[in-house]
C-alpha cells in the first residue's frame, strides 16, 4: 500500500528532549503493542549513547498517522557530531526545532537553524519541558524569533508555526494555557506544514547515500531518500562516486522500507520514500545510486571541516599489549579506515612513521566517542593532545574560534569570566536570568582545551557549558598552558604506601595502591609548574624494631580518577594517553627521564 510521505528530522541543542519526544510519538502512532515493554530514550541504541544520554548517530524512523507515512529522523544534538546533522537533512523535507522552555537557543541550536534556512526549510518550532520550574516560554519564543532574523530568514520562514510542549508526558498544544492531552496537534502540524517529497516516477532511479549501516548477513546497507523514479528488488543499479565515476554495478539484493524501528523488506521503493539497500559492498556516506539510463549523480553536501586533530599511534609503553586485542598498526589503520565509512565529518591521513595516524575531528568530544568505541572493542593504542587546525590565507594564519555560553551562579561569574578571559576570549554579552547569569563569549578553539575542568572546578561544578565552531578569525597570540606541573614515576613496580605517605604533599596522585606502574608514566599532578619525578614504589626497609604506632593510622588521600575526556584535557604536548580495554594512563613522550632531558635541551636551543 502506499501512503502519502513527510520526511522530517528532529533538531536541536543537546539534551532538549529530542529522542524523548521520539519516543511519544513512536507510542501514540501505535507503533508499539499495549503490552510491549519499551525502554526509555528507544532511538539511543548503543551502549555509549544510553550512558552518556546524547544521540551520537543520526537514525531513521516511521510511523503512520491517519492514513500519512512520516518517516522521522533523530539527530545528534552536541555540536561535535554536527556531520551528522548536515548530511541528514538532505534527507528530508522540513524540520521540527525543538528549543527549551528555559535554557532557550543555544550554540547548536543556531547551528542547525543555519543549515536548515539555506536549505529552504520552514521549521516547525516546539518549545518543549514548559513544565519546568524556571521555564519562561515567551520570552524564548521572542529569542527564537530573534534568532531567525539575524540568520536572514525569509518571510516564508520566519512565519513558522510554534507548539509548546513537555515531551515527556507525550502533551503538545499551540495554547500555553492549555497543552491537551496527546501530540496529535503535532502531527497535524507536521502533515499540514512540511510540504510532501517531489514522487516523480516517471524518471529513472536516483538516490543520494546519506547513511550507512553494516549486518552481517546482507553486507553494507545504504539508506536515502529517493529522488526521483522507482527501484525494485533485484534490478541492477550503478553506484557513482561523488564525482561521477563508477564504483560498482551491482544488482539490488535486499529492499528496505522503515516501519517504527524495524525495516521491513519490500519489493520496490519509491521516490519520495527513505529506504534502505543492500548490494554495495563499496558504498559510502556522499555517493549515488543510480539507473543505468542516467549516470548522473545526486549533488552532495558539503560537510564543514573539522578543527580539531589527534594523532593515533601503536602503544609502546612498557605495559603493551597486556590489556588488548588489537595492538598493531595495521590493526589500528583498518579500524579507522571502517570508521571514516560512516563518519563523513573525521579525516584520517597517515604521517612520516607507519604506526601514528592523524585524526581530525569537529572537537574532542567526537574523538573521545571514537577512542571510547575502539578500546571496548578491545584496540590498544596512544593518542598525543588534541590540537587546533590552524588555516593560512595571505600570509595571515587564521585559527578556528567557538561560540561559548555558560550559564552559572551570580557568585562565580567573575571567576569564569576571569578563565575566559585568560584564555583570550571575547565577551559577547551578559545577562541575568533568575540566579544564574549565563555569559556570551567567542574562544579561540586551542583555548578550550583543558578549559571545562578548570571552570567546574572553579563553580563547584554549577557551571552549565554549551560550545559551538563559529569561524575561523585572526591568530590572537599565544595561549597560557597548564599551570601544574606532573608527577612522573622514576622506576617500575607496584605503588606502595609507604612511598605515598612521604610523598602526598607534593601534589594529587592520580594511582591507587597496588596498582602496577612504570618509569614515564605520569601519577599525579604537582602543586608546582614544573614536573616532579618520584619513586612512588619505594618499599620500607625491614627492620627488627616495632614501628611506632601513628605509622599505623597514615591515612592516603583518595587518587584522583580521570574520565577519558578529562585525560584529554590533561596531557600536555609532551605526553600521552595510553588508552586500553582496562585503563587509561598518561605518560611521558619519552618515558626515560635523561632522554627527555636531552629533548628539552634540544627544543630549547
Amino acid at each position: 500500500m502506499s501512503y502519502p510521505i513527510r520526511n522530517i528530522a528532529i533538531i536541536a541543542h543537546v539534551d532538549h528532549g529530542k529522542t524523548t519526544l521520539v519516543d511519544q510519538l513512536l507510542k501514540q502512532s501505535g507503533t508499539f503493542r499495549e503490552n510491549q515493554e519499551i525502554a526509555e530514550r528507544v532511538m539511543d541504541s548503543g551502549d555509549i549513547e544510553r550512558e552518556r544520554g546524547i544521540t551520537i548517530a543520526a537514525k531513521n524512523t516511521a510511523v503512520i498517522w491517519k492514513g500519512v507515512k512520516i518517516n522521522i529522523v533523530d539527530t545528534p544534538g552536541h555540536s561535535d557530531f554536527g556531520g551528522e546533522v548536515e548530511r541528514i537533512l538532505k534527507m528530508v523535507n522540513g524540520v521540527i526545532l525543538l528549543v527549551d522552555a528555559a535554557e532557550g537557543p543555544l550554540p547548536q541550536t543556531r547551528f542547525v537553524l543555519r543549515k536548515s534556512l539555506n536549505l529552504g526549510y520552514r521549521p516547525i518550532v516546539v518549545i518543549n519541558k514548559i513544565d519546568r520550574h524556571d521555564a519562561r516560554a515567551e520570552d524564548v519564543l521572542n529569542e527564537v524569533f530573534d534568532l531567525f532574523v539575524n540568520l536572514e530568514a525569509t518571510d516564508e520562514q520566519l512565519d513558522f508555526p510554534v507548539l509548546y510542549a513537555v515531551g515527556i508526558k507525550g502533551i503538545a498544544n499551540f495554547n500555553l494555557d492549555d497543552l491537551g492531552t496527546d501530540l496529535n496537534p503535532l502531527f497535524e502540524t507536521v502533515v499540514k506544514h512540511v510540504p510532501e517529497p517531489e514522487r516523480n516516477l516517471a524518471e529513472p532511479f536516483k538516490m543520494l547515500v546519506s547513511n550507512v549501516e553494516w549486518n552481517d548477513y546482507v553486507g553494507r546497507i545504504a539508506i536515502g531518500r529517493v529522488e526521483q523514479g522507482v527501484v525494485n528488488r533485484n534490478q541492477q543499479i550503478v553506484l557513482l562516486d561523488r564525482n561521477g565515476n563508477v564504483k560498482q554495478k551491482a544488482r539490488v539484493t535486499k529492499l528496505f522500507s522503515y516501519a517504527g524501528l524495524e525495516k521491513i523488506a519490500v519489493d520496490k521503493g519509491e521516490a519520495g520514500d527513505i529506504i534502505a539497500l543492500a548490494g554495495y559492498e563499496d558504498t559510502n556516506i556522499g555517493d549515488s545510486l543510480v539507473d543505468e539510463q542516467d549516470l548522473v549523480p545526486v549533488p552532495y553536501y558539503d560537510i564543514d571541516l573539522p578543527t580539531i586533530s589527534m594523532f593515533f599511534r601503536v602503544n609502546d609503553s612498557p605495559f603493551a599489549g597486556l590489556e588488548g586485542k588489537f595492538v598493531t598498526s595495521n590493526q589500528i589503520r583498518d579500524r579507522l579506515i571502517k570508521e571514516l565509512r560512516t563518519n563523513v565529518s573525521l579525516k584520517v591521513s597517515p604521517t612520516e612513521s607507519p604506526d601514528v595516524y592523524r585524526v581530525a575531528g569537529r572537537g574532542e568530544l567526537q574523538l573521545a566517542i571514537l577512542i571510547e568505541s575502539m578500546r571496548r572493542e578491545g584496540y590498544e593504542f596512544s593518542v598525543s593532545r588534541p590540537e587546533v587546525i590552524f588555516k593560512e590565507e595571505g600570509g595571515q594564519v587564521y585559527e578556528p574560534v567557538e561560540e561559548v555560553i555558560i550559564n552559572v551562579p551570580e557568585e562565580y561569574s567573575s571567576r569564569v569570566i576571569d578563565i575566559l578571559l585568560m584564555r583570550k576570549g571575547i565577551m559577547e554579552s551578559m545577562s541575568q536570568e533568575l540566579e544564574n547569569v549565563r555569559l556570551a563569549f567567542k574562544v579561540p578553539s586551542r583555548g578550550l582545551i583543558g578549559f571545562r575542568n578548570d571552570v567546574l572546578t572553579e563553580t563547584k561544578g554549577m557551571a552549565l557549558i554549551h560550545q559551538q565552531f563559529y569561524d575561523y578569525e585572526p591568530h590572537r597570540g599565544e595561549m597560557p598552558g597548564r599551570k601544574n606541573g606532573s608527577i612522573v614515576s622514576l622506576d617500575k613496580g607496584q605503588v606502595t604506601s609507604y612511598a605515598l605517605e612521604g610523598l602526598q604533599d607534593r601534589g594529587q596522585f592520580m594511582v591507587e595502591i597496588g596498582v602496577e606502574v612504570y618509569a614515564g608514566q605520569v601519577v599525579g599532578i604537582n602543586n608546582r609548574s614544573d614536573d616532579l619525578l618520584v619513586n612512588v614504589v619505594k618499599r620500607k626497609n625491614l627492620t627488627n624494631h616495632r614501628a611506632a604506632q601513628t605509622a599505623d593510622t597514615v591515612r592516603i588521600n583518595t587518587p584522583l580518577r580521570f574520565s577519558l575526556e578529562q585525560c584529554l584535557e590533561y596531557i600536555e604536548d609532551d605526553e600521552l594517553l595510553e588508552v586500553t580495554p582496562k585503563s587509561l594512563r598518561i605518560r611521558k613522550k619519552y618515558l626515560d627521564h635523561n632522554e627527555r632531558k636531552r629533548q628539552k635541551s634540544t627544543a630549547n636551543v
